[in-house]
């Protein structure tokens, strides 16, 4: 069997002729100089075109894990210094030795207030945030903004921590909605780039069939979600390797607690006021938000630096060009479709889950019963629960869509009707295994939770002029969920579980009601986009032919494209005549070699 030769010649291999050189080409001056400067005699295209695209789909599954490793650091960081800011400013030891008279626990009630009272009002801005900056710019921006509220904490005063705190209440929808956003295009883009020789086949101008990206959309949330959900693990870090070594333990800090679990009331009811057995030396406290601050920076380089674009240039300003007062009025408009109104339960549903876990899980039942040295070790079970389990929504791919967003919502229920009855003994340790067990099946949860959510609407809406309205519109009612679960802190454990049980129960039934509806062809009423008006001439104008011109718009402009002028042909030295269909501005380089442009004439 005879070997294939190589794609290309070795270099500096000699032919079999002795008149032709290496590329078999005659040599001297009766060369033929199409010869000499055409196409090399063994290009091939096909290959070269399957190389192509297979770095460019390499490129997506770059943007996916940066995209999810930047995410992760972010919230590690501030979920950590957040949760240790918290403790030490709850010693009131540490409170009148380090800051007298300065009022710490205001302090941190005015910047829980600023975190969690801003987002209400994103709506109204998130969408016109996300078409300025762009999906990447604004990933960026408010990972940056994160970033800030870290800085913040070296110098811990009113003037400096709740400023920082509205701030990044302000970014938290729109890095959610980006991100959101951003997972849905690399999956479409990835789609492109695996069935680009279809695409030639349908012309540049055909949309992909409906759902044809859903299988690569499900795979990269399960990718998103398992690396973010790992941020939990990573706030912990210094809890374990710093602040453990200055508690005291159960004994001390649970030595009033009477009651736990669904007997309780409020947040750790009777807890000790001191839970510092030694106070930790300022320089101590520095390096370890040096720390977390350059993790902060290493997350917005990882944005910056490896994510790419979610749109190309021309559909950016394609984007924006819509006209600003449609942009925002626009998720308002999409409260018609009735699938977003019988999501709307499942969205207010994922936010209260995710404080229940934080809040009601590892407080109420965690440390209120085991003490808060092992704090760390209940969230980090549920991180790696959640984590792992989200690689559970590739079922999805063999399985009906409505099956692991179902799943999490079964699990939860049992979970919350188990809690109801349970109120573990205060210092009592023999009930630990419960709580971990309870810990890592609530993010089994929460991950299959999240995962299906996100992949349902990347389903449901796969239009690129609407998916940052969706996403917008999703995490604005997660906002708000997490915002009355501020407010209800103080309530009874037995009234939390009712409401997240009444919640639940609610969420799923909307759901499944969607889904019926869905199936018996009840056609969703979608506002219209507006087409982009152009008020300038830009340089994708200039081309032949729209790559991002809609069939629709392709018939109803004849060929002829929105905001094209018409001008005369202008000819000159050097220049052929321009098509009659499509004149254009000369260069100036055109310009100068044919005298007045069509301006001066």
């Amino acid at each position: 069997m005879e070997a294939e030769p190589p794609l290309y010649p070795v270099a500096g291999a000699v032919g079999p002729q002795g008149d032709l050189d290496r590329l078999g080409v005659p040599e001297g001056p009766e060369a033929p100089l199409d010869e000499l400067v055409g196409a090399y005699p063994n290009y091939n295209e096909e290959e070269e075109e399957r190389r192509y695209y297979r770095r460019k789909r390499l490129c997506v599954l770059k943007n996916v894990v940066a995209a999810s490793a930047g995410g992760m650091l972010t919230y590690g960081v501030y979920l950590g210094l957040l949760q240790m800011q918290l403790i030490l400013h709850y010693d009131e030891t540490y409170r009148e030795v380090k800051y007298g008279n300065m009022g710490l626990p205001d302090i941190d009630s005015k910047m829980l207030i600023g975190i969690n009272v801003t987002p209400i009002a994103a709506l109204l801005y998130t969408p016109v945030l996300i078409r300025f900056f762009g999906t990447k710019w604004m990933m960026f921006l408010a990972v940056g903004i994160y970033a800030l509220f870290v800085s913040t904490n070296y110098w811990e005063r009113y003037y400096t921590l709740v400023p920082s705190a509205i701030a990044l209440g302000v970014a938290i929808v729109p890095l959610w909605a980006s991100m959101g956003n951003y997972i849905t295009r690399m999956a479409q883009k990835y789609y492109e780039y695996s069935h680009y020789k279809e695409q030639d086949e349908q012309g540049p101008r055909r949309r992909p069939p409906r759902g044809s990206h859903a299988p690569y959309l499900l795979v990269f949330q399960a990718i998103f979600y398992s690396v973010f959900h790992l941020s939990f693990a990573c706030a912990q870090l210094p809890m374990v390797y710093f602040l453990n070594h200055y508690l005291y333990d159960m004994n001390h800090t649970l030595y009033n607690v009477q009651n736990c679990g669904t007997n309780s009331h409020g947040i750790l009811s009777g807890f000790n006021k001191t839970v510092l057995r030694t106070l930790p030396r300022s320089r101590n406290l520095i390096v370890v938000e040096s720390v977390l601050m350059a993790v902060a920076f290493i997350a917005m380089l990882l944005v910056l630096g490896l994510c790419g674009a979610a749109y190309r240039p021309t559909e950016e300003i394609d984007l924006r060009s819509v006209g600003w007062g449609n942009i925002f009025q626009l998720p308002f408009k999409h409260v018609r479709d009735f699938r977003l109104r019988h999501l709307v339960p499942f969205f207010i549903y994922s936010g209260f889950e995710v404080l229940f876990a934080c809040t009601s899980i590892a407080l109420g039942y965690g440390v209120c019963s085991v003490g808060l040295e092992r704090l760390a070790n209940l969230l980090v079970a549920y991180s790696l629960g959640a984590s792992a389990a989200s690689l559970l929504g590739l079922l999805g791919l063999w399985l009906p869509r409505y099956m692991p967003l179902m799943a999490g919502a079964g699990l939860h229920l049992v979970l919350t009707l188990s809690l109801f009855f349970w109120a573990p003994v205060p210092r009592v340790l023999q009930h630990t295994w419960i709580l971990y067990l309870a810990a890592t099946l609530w993010g089994v949860g929460s991950a299959l939770n999240k995962t299906g959510l996100g992949t349902l609407l990347g389903i449901l809406y796969e239009d690129k002029e609407r998916q940052d309205f969706i996403f917008t519109i999703y995490h604005w009612w997660q906002a708000m969920a997490i915002f009355m679960v501020y407010l209800g802190l103080g309530l009874p454990m037995k009234v939390k579980l009712v409401v997240l049980l009444v919640t639940l129960v609610g969420a799923a039934t909307s759901y499944l009601w969607m889904e019926r509806k869905l199936q018996q062809g009840v056609v969703p009423r979608l506002p219209r986009i507006p087409r982009p008006q152009h008020k300038v001439r830009g340089y994708r104008y200039l081309e032949e032919d729209n790559s991002d011109e809609s069939d629709a718009e392709g018939e109803r402009g004849g060929g002829r494209r929105d905001g094209a002028e018409e001008e005369a042909p202008h000819g000159g030295p050097g220049l052929g005549l321009e098509p009659a269909g499509q004149p254009r501005r000369p260069c100036p380089y055109e310009q100068a070699l044919g005298g007045d442009g069509p301006e001066e004439q």
